[in-house]
């Protein structure tokens, strides 16, 4: 019985350890630009969904389409929220943390696609929920 107990404190220890790490591992990568705060990383793949400008997006979007953009998070505003900025405008993002690439520091001159819901609203800011980032170069 001694042994199953000193086993299972062991395994305890390696899980808490394995968690600690991971979670400083996850810390490495994110959004590093303006705000100065790091987001944790997260999945990044491709996408058959249309490109689209952001001045497009939010004239002729619909809600609830998904919607590819690339250009540039140029700013953290607080929480998920980022200003994200193309050659036709500016437009606010939100972004989970759990979606930024594993690794990789995204800043304000990093070119990125990103990818996700728009939700159009009729009383105030349209959003894309962006479920996926993948960096396009810098």
């Amino acid at each position: 019985m001694k042994r199953i107990v000193q086993c299972s404190i062991l395994a305890a220890a390696v899980a808490a350890t394995s968690a600690a790490a991971g979670a400083a591992n996850a810390q490495a990568g994110g959004y590093g630009g303006p705000s100065g705060k790091a987001a944790p990383a997260g999945y990044s793949g491709p996408s058959d969904v249309p490109l689209m400008s952001a001045k497009e997006l939010l004239e002729k979007g619909k809600d609830d389409q998904y919607a590819r953009l690339r250009g540039k998070l140029v700013s953290h505003k607080g929480g998920e929220d980022y200003e994200f900025a193309d050659q036709s405008g500016r437009m606010t993002v939100e972004i989970d943390a759990k979606h930024f690439p594993a690794g990789v520091k995204i800043d304000q001159n990093t070119m990125v696609e990103l990818t996700g819901e728009f939700d159009k609203d009729l009383v105030g800011e349209s959003t894309l929920e962006v479920k996926q980032i993948r960096v396009v170069g810098n």
